[in-house]
Parts: structure tokens; sequence; C-alpha cells
């Protein structure tokens, strides 16, 4: 059956010697995309509520495959609003050109080996990326989160499914997107996760508490914390 199981086809992104120019202007084009698929919307919506609006008035968070640094800059500018201080620390594993500034710390480094102490920051989180590793990589992608978090992990990606596959490929045709983005686009969705997938994963990463929920159909969301509450 179609998106039964996770594609492994590449995604041009991910091609070994793409130039600093090319990485750049991939991001610009794949923040605009975000931003109309309103990527931030699972992290508003959910954090104030999950960890309570006095545990977010100050918090040190590390955003894993973190690229433009776009999410660290949207949520930290919507904290700042509500009197709230979120300093982010954005990590990518490739050398980033931050496209905004957002008072953030940009480090280049591994999801799989993450360059942090144990209980580093408050709150670990990851948008889109998590789909470009293999489930191996995923499980191990989360231990390192799990470790370097004092408190929550909270994970956003994309969620397999046709009618997503559908709705993406009109809206990137409509925007006149980037071939390669858009050929990109198609095959993540192909690369995402159904909830099943996700609560095995966790189990074998070794997350406890861990709930995994859709957003809209679009994005499956893994939260947990340390101290269950």
């Amino acid at each position: 059956m179609f998106f039964r199981e996770r594609s492994t086809q590449a995604e041009y992104f991910d091609t070994p010697g793409l130039s600093q120019v090319q990485r750049d202007e991939a991001f610009r084009e794949l923040d605009r995309l975000n931003i109309l698929f309103h990527f931030s919307h699972p992290f508003v919506s959910q954090l104030p509520c999950w960890l309570g609006k006095k545990r977010c008035e100050d918090l040190k968070v590390l955003d894993v495959g973190a690229g433009s640094g776009l999410l660290a800059k949207k949520l930290s500018d919507w904290a700042r609003r509500r009197g709230w201080n979120w300093q982010f620390t954005n990590l990518d594993v490739n050398s980033i050109t931050p496209t905004s500034a957002s008072g953030a710390t940009f480090v280049a480094g591994s999801a799989l080996e993450l360059p942090f102490a144990d209980n580093s920051f408050d709150l670990v989180v990851a948008s889109q990326m998590t789909h470009h590793l293999t489930d191996a990589e995923v499980v191990q992608h989360w231990r390192e989160a799990w470790r370097v978090t004092r408190d929550a992990v909270f994970i956003s990606d994309l969620h397999r499914n046709a009618g997503f596959y559908a709705m993406l490929w009109l809206t990137m045709l409509l925007m006149r997107t980037d071939n390669n983005l858009r050929k990109d686009g198609l095959i993540s969705v192909k690369r995402g996760f159904r909830r099943r997938e996700w609560r095995e994963l966790a189990a074998r990463a070794e997350i406890s508490n861990a709930k995994v929920w859709l957003y809209y159909g679009t994005r499956i969301v893994l939260q947990a914390r340390k101290d269950a509450r």
C-alpha cells in the first residue's frame, strides 16, 4: 500500500558537497514554506499549557537541526511578547548562515552526538528534521535529546499520509517553489512517520512518559518530561 512504509529515498538537501550559497537559498525557500504551514504553531499552542506558564517564564532551549534558526526567532519573539525569556541554542550539522537576528547561539554539530553535557537545557526541541534520519538514527537522536534536557523534549515532524502529500504538492505548485524544494518536500512526506512507529522508537530510546499525537493530520509530535507532572 502507498505510504505504508517509510521511504529511504535521499533528498537533494542531504547531498554532500552543496555550497553555502546553495544551502542558504534552500533554507530561504524552506523557511517560506514553513511559515505558510505555521510550523511553529504546535509549539506555541502546547508548551504553555504543558509546561505551565510559570515554567515558561525562563527557559534555556536547544533546537536540534535548527537550519537557519527561524524557529528560535519565531518562538523567542513570541515568548518575549508575553514577558518570558527563552534563550535558544541552535544546532545543525551544516554550517549555518542565520536569516534573522534572534539572539540565539549557533553551534555546528550532530543530532546523534550532541556536544553538550547531561541536563544542559530545560527543553530540547526539533522541527521537521527527524525524517532525515534512519530509524536507528532516530533512536540515537532521541536518546541524546533526552540526555541533555533536564526537563522536557518536544519534537515535531511530518505525518506520512496521502492527503498531506497531495496538499503539499498543490501548495508548492501554486507557490512556484524551486524544483529541488518541490521534490524534497514530497520525499520528506514519504520519509515521514506514523504514530505507531514513533511510539516504538520512543520505547527503544527509553524515553519514559512519551506522548505521541497528530497535529491536524500534517505533523506528528512527541513530547515527554523527565519529571512527569
